[in-house]
């Protein structure tokens, strides 16, 4: 749990800048995740539409997570 004195808010972890590997389906299209956040990934037929996916996937994450009360990971520079 996050100790409430260095606790951030939702929307400072939605506005950090988390590194996206993309890379080729081997079936069609691209997959994307973010490797700081567990479990965030996601596809798309074009790179544009993968890209609007992960952004989508990590705020999702990032909403699930935070409303949970766990860690939220900062990106790696």
């Amino acid at each position: 749990m996050i100790n409430a004195v260095e606790a951030k808010t939702l929307n400072y972890y939605l506005t950090l800048n988390y590194p996206i590997t993309i890379y080729p389906d081997p079936d069609s299209g691209y997959v994307a995740e973010i490797k700081e956040l567990p479990g965030c990934f996601t596809q798309g037929e074009t790179i544009e539409e993968t890209l609007q996916n992960i952004n989508e996937a990590r705020e999702l994450w990032i909403e699930t997570v935070y409303g949970l009360g766990r860690e939220i990971p900062l990106p790696i520079d």
